[in-house]
């Protein structure tokens, strides 16, 4: 038997005994090496739940995160496990993955090393190629002297090297406000910001604003951030430019950069624009918790980029989102910037609702009380809802296969779908409680504190 007919057994296995724990991480195992890393992640998050000090559980749930590229969710359980007094070498060898995607290359050299000298046999070929770190290998003082980063194998690239980045696809999203369910709040405020001056121009000239600026939208991941940046630009029919992590960050010195010009460069040739940097803290990380100048540099450039040094940014509309605010540079909020920063909370019971109709919009249902379902769900994500559908969809499948008869979903169906999930905001909020507590200057976390109703 393969792999990938393995899965129906072991899924069957686990509907009957579904507190087994080394089955349901075979499952999830199974499902990574099949490239399937969202089905993965769930698997790895229900065994989290049952056994809640397994690190390897935690080593896989990370490893999922990062196959997806949710480079801040790894870090959160890697940066955590390293920490402890005999850190495990598998979290130490994918922690330096995730410093290398950000262009950390001497960082994740050390992490490296650190990996093979507390275990050899965690060595990988492509990524000791790639740093030119060898177990086992000692290297002199000379060897260092010959490389433009210390250990790593990365060079400056000449200009013949490279013929610049490729530009981004550009979107005309068919999405509005009234496709996000709930959020109300947030969205008064992007009206104000965003909006508004593009729909009533000469009223903002008529006061010298310009049509232009940022948002930062944070919160708990899963609660439509990505959503809410997409109907933006479908609310008032602009461009959108979706811009990741990987799609700015190179190993090459200096081309970070460059690939962060051209992204602005796009948006500004094709006026107006909706500019969304997803997961922006890792591109715009604390300069003071960074131990090499290329980090800096980036986030110089950006700042620049920002400020329209030598451009026009007018019309140019830029929306950002972080599940770690905390980690982002201040100088990122100053005018001008991210000015507006907008917590995003896990939708309330009347927004809760909203989204269960989104998503059971074509599906056969039968008098489906999404009102008392939402009831059930407080905490729950956007994403956690779509899961809760997801599950109960499921059921109702097996259940269509085994009597041969197809019949719609009803409200006890969701709301025994429901009984199996956990809403995975909660994992955020234990993080950004201590932030908003001891760590709140000027007041930034207020909102978060608000929610959890810890001031008044």
């Amino acid at each position: 038997m393969n792999q990938q007919d393995s899965v129906g057994p072991l899924q069957e296995a686990l509907r009957l005994s579904p507190n087994n724990v080394p089955l349901r991480v075979h499952l999830a195992e199974v499902l990574t090496s099949l490239g399937r890393y969202d089905e993965a992640e769930t698997e790895f998050r229900k065994a989290l739940q049952l056994s809640p000090e397994d690190v390897g559980v935690k080593i896989g749930l990370a490893r999922a995160y990062y196959k997806q590229g949710k480079n801040s969710h790894a870090l959160v359980i890697v940066e955590d496990l390293i920490k402890a007094p005999r850190p495990d070498a598998r979290a130490y060898v994918l922690f330096a993955r995730l410093l290398l995607r950000q262009g950390e290359v001497k960082r994740a050299v050390q992490a490296y090393k650190d990996a093979l000298e507390s275990d050899p046999s965690v060595e990988d070929e492509a990524l000791s190629e790639q740093l030119g770190v060898r177990a086992g290998l000692q290297e002199t003082e000379e060897d260092d002297d010959d490389r433009d980063v210390i250990d790593g194998r990365i060079r400056q690239r000449s200009v013949d090297e490279d013929d610049g980045p490729p530009l981004k696809e550009l979107e005309r999203p068919d999405i509005a406000f009234d496709d996000v369910g709930g959020m109300d709040g947030v969205k008064d405020e992007i009206r104000v910001k965003i909006i508004h001056p593009l729909t009533h121009p000469e009223i903002y000239e008529a006061y010298g604003k310009k049509i232009g600026g940022g948002i930062l939208m944070y919160g708990p991941p899963g609660c439509g951030k990505t959503h809410l940046a997409r109907a933006t630009a479908g609310e008032v029919k602009a461009w959108f430019l979706s811009v990741g992590i990987s799609d700015v960050l190179d190993m090459w010195i200096g081309q970070s950069e460059r690939n962060l010009h051209e992204v602005f460069e796009q948006a500004r040739q094709h006026k107006p624009c909706v500019l969304f940097f997803d997961e922006v803290d890792a591109l715009g990380a604390s300069r003071a918790d960074m131990r090499q100048t290329s980090g800096r540099h980036l986030i110089n450039q950006f700042l620049s980029e920002l400020d329209g040094i030598g451009a026009n940014n007018e019309g140019v509309l830029v929306l950002a989102a972080t599940n770690a605010p905390w980690h982002l540079d201040s100088a990122f909020r100053r005018p001008g910037r991210f000015d507006r920063i907008i917590f995003v909370p896990p939708p309330d019971a009347d927004a809760r609702a909203a989204i269960l109709n989104i998503h059971l919009k074509g599906k056969p249902v039968a008098d489906v009380d999404v009102d008392a379902l939402a009831r059930k769900t407080d905490g729950f994500s956007g994403a956690d809802l779509r899961a809760v559908v997801d599950v109960a969809v499921e059921a109702k499948l097996r259940e269509a296969l085994s009597r041969g008869v197809p019949t719609p979903l009803s409200t006890k169906d969701l709301l025994a779908a429901a009984k199996t999930l956990r809403p995975t905001t909660s994992e955020w909020f234990s993080t950004a409680r201590n932030y908003a507590l001891y760590s709140n200057q000027g007041g930034t976390y207020d909102d978060i504190l608000k929610y959890l109703k810890l001031k008044a």
